[in-house]
């Protein structure tokens, strides 16, 4: 009997090789488990790997040719696909010293995630134009421990850039209906919104949006702006719901997939169910900070808590879950939005003029996992929601997002009962300043098999990077319809 099961019968603890059998780094070729997540089923099983793709997926003990140098046994350590996210903004090149790919990914391996999709800001310069794409792959070349794929952007006046964009490898746009925040990023007009619409008919792009109109009277010059409550009545509901609805109206007249990003008001799922009826070809995500923080229990001053839209009141979040449950919003991200600290401007803590973003990356699998298993969740409603649907969301779904033969060897290999503290030292990413410092989780994550490589285990990364840049090839045709003005 090895140390592992000598161990794991005395303690209960799961069998697991350790570091010296499968170092951090190496192929692995089989991969073992008790509870392996496959479609419709979690059963013991072993997952043959060959050439960083999935061959074969057979009954645990079913293959025995492997040298054990090459087997990663788990004992009862959940399997199931790396988890996909779509929703991440790494602000390199240009602004470095808030975040990078090295340390985003690094922190995403350890999160569990194997794929995610960098934004089109807050990076200088933008990836607004074809150049600055190209500029945006170079920053990232050798940096990433895990798969990317990138956003494009839509701004005022770059609508020649769309297809061309398409065709080197961005599988969709994200705009704003609201300022952004950056100079370089400015939000769109309704007719430009019409003009891009007409470019993209034809193709299999989306558009993804941050649904926010500024449509209100604004905060008085006397408000307590170190508040939480102030910051909250000055993006109210009505600013998500305003600009939801002049989305669908698009979707529905144009027929282009469209996508809500970081849906925080409820008060807009009325509408979307609605126009998903009448065939608009629309998605929505949700955040972890939507799905686990609430506007009650926000200090006062404690900026590291803003994020545009805000996180409202509890009642409002359970709404949220409510429609996560029935398959009204299809997906969980981060939106891992980091700074510098000094832009928290956590001295004074004005709500109003400090930065907008939440750190959470690292830590998305424990905390939807945490939230989401005492309302009757379960492992297939966390890869349906953190792996299956991001992929379709950026067209990798016949490559990534599930275990099955001939799909990508992306996995991640995690504990859903083990309980943890989040401290600052376990944080990977580069600024540690994050609500979530002092919670206790569920669901820790052991290790990350990117493509069969073990680029992640038990607090050790990979020597080096071995993360792809994912490029999506567009079908398109050759000129969309014309717009109805």
């Amino acid at each position: 009997m090895s140390v592992e099961q000598q161990e794991a019968k005395h303690t209960g603890a799961p069998v697991i090789k350790r570091m010296s059998s499968i170092a951090v780094g190496s192929e692995v070729r089989i991969v073992r488990s008790n509870r392996v997540v496959l479609d419709n089923i979690v059963c013991s099983a072993e997952i043959v790997i060959t050439n960083g793709t999935i061959t074969r997926i057979l009954p645990r003990g079913g293959h025995s040719s492997a040298n054990d140098a090459e087997v990663l046994d788990v004992g009862n350590l959940v399997v199931m696909p790396g988890v996909i996210d779509p929703h991440v903004h790494v602000n390199e090149p240009g602004r470095v010293a808030w975040e990078g790919y090295w340390t985003a990914t690094r922190a995403a391996a350890a999160g569990g995630i194997t794929t995610m999709v960098d934004m089109p800001l807050n990076s200088l310069p933008p990836t607004t134009t074809v150049s600055n794409f190209q500029t945006k792959l170079q920053a990232a070349d050798g940096q990433c421990f895990v798969d990317m794929a990138f956003w494009g952007g839509v701004v005022p006046e770059n609508q020649a850039e769309l297809r061309p964009m398409l065709k080197a490898g961005i599988p969709g746009f994200k705009c704003f209906l609201i300022s952004s925040g950056v100079d370089e990023f400015p939000c769109v007009s309704l007719m430009d919104l019409h003009k891009v619409m007409v470019i993209l008919q034809g193709t299999e792009s989306i558009l993804l949006f941050h649904a926010e109109l500024d449509n209100t009277q604004g905060i008085p010059a006397s408000a307590h702006t170190s508040e939480y409550s102030m910051f909250l009545e000055s993006r109210p509901d009505i600013m998500e719901v305003d600009a939801i609805r002049t989305i669908i109206d698009l979707c529905l007249l144009y027929k282009v997939k469209c996508h809500i990003v970081h849906l925080s008001s409820a008060q807009a799922l009325p509408i979307i169910r609605e126009a998903r009826r009448a065939g608009a070809p629309i998605t929505v995500e949700t955040t972890h900070h939507y799905l686990t923080l609430d506007s009650d229990n926000i200090p006062p001053g404690a900026t590291h808590y803003k994020c545009c839209p805000p996180i409202r009141k509890r009642i409002n979040q359970e709404e949220l879950w409510a429609a996560l449950h029935d398959g009204h919003i299809d997906m969980v991200v981060s939106d891992h939005s980091p700074c510098t600290p000094d832009l928290k401007l956590q001295g004074d803590g004005d709500f109003l003029k400090a930065w907008g973003g939440i750190s959470s990356l690292q830590f998305g699998l424990p905390l939807f996992w945490t939230a989401a298993a005492c309302r009757g969740f379960g492992l297939h409603d966390v890869v349906r929601l953190m792996c299956a649907n991001p992929a379709k969301l950026c067209r990798l779904e016949e490559r990534k997002g599930a275990l099955r033969p001939g799909w990508d060897a992306d996995m991640v290999i995690w504990d859903p009962d083990k309980e943890f503290e989040v401290q600052e030292h376990m944080i990977h990413h580069k600024h540690k300043l994050t609500p979530y410092l002092g919670f206790h989780l569920r669901g820790q994550v052991f290790a990350s098999i990117l493509r069969g490589t073990l680029i992640y285990q038990d607090g050790n990364f990979c020597p080096l990077p071995c993360g792809d840049h994912i490029l999506i090839q567009s079908k398109s045709s050759d000129k969309g319809n014309s717009p109805y003005y």
